[in-house]
């Protein structure tokens, strides 16, 4: 599998909320600045879909249905601090399993944990992200659970961008990935919607081909 997403009407039904919620942002006239120091047209934050009890709960029935097909397996379920902890524990309430969450570092008084929550030696974790851009933070998490020698079957996520580099890093780190929407859904759904004019694809696709480099 590596890297595979949903069917198309899954993924631009959630592409159609997110736009709806206003959860992303699309500003090529003035870019966002990513933590990485990329410059970026678009800003997704699918936080904002908790706020909403509808897309909440069609979040978490995607996810689960995904991870009951792709890792019929799964014995308890991680999130990824922060974001992907509530999703996680959405997910993981639903599918009536343990969870655990990884943090980004060890916590920094106390027990210092990385991991918070029990997980066995053995045991087959599906990780929980809300958005794969790289996948670098996403598969430290992987690395902590494999530390502990959890069993990882691989991970699901709200969004990815869908850059090369992720499904190259994805892949070193023989982790499969498995999204519910992605840039490609959300391109179509905002022009369809109006959002972004038909003139300005070509600009948002130039800058998905080579997000580090991209400068408008």
């Amino acid at each position: 599998m590596a890297f595979e997403i949903s069917k198309p009407e899954i993924s631009e039904k959630i592409a159609h909320h997110l736009l709806d919620i206003k959860a992303i942002k699309l500003n090529h006239e003035r870019p966002f600045q990513w933590a990485s120091g990329w410059n970026s047209p678009i800003y997704c934050d699918n936080r904002l879909t908790l706020s909403y009890p509808v897309i909440r709960s069609l979040v978490k029935k995607y996810l689960v249905d995904e991870i009951r097909r792709c890792y019929p397996g799964c014995e308890a379920i991680a999130g990824v601090a922060t974001a992907g902890i509530p999703q996680g524990a959405l997910v993981a309430d639903e599918m009536e399993l343990p969870f655990l969450y990884v943090r980004s570092k060890p916590k920094g008084h106390g027990m210092e944990n990385l991991i918070e929550g029990k997980v066995d030696a053995g045991t087959k974790v599906v990780v929980i992200e809300d958005l794969v851009s790289t996948g670098g933070s996403s598969l430290k998490a992987v690395e902590a659970l494999r530390a502990v020698e959890a069993s990882v079957l691989g991970m699901a996520a709200i969004f990815t961008y869908g850059f090369a580099q992720a499904e190259r890093n994805f892949e070193a780190a023989n982790v499969d990935l498995i999204c519910i929407s992605h840039y490609d859904a959300l391109l179509r759904q905002a022009v369809k919607s109006g959002y972004v004019a038909e003139s300005d694809l070509p600009m948002l696709e130039t800058w998905k081909a080579n997000p580090a480099q991209w400068r408008q």
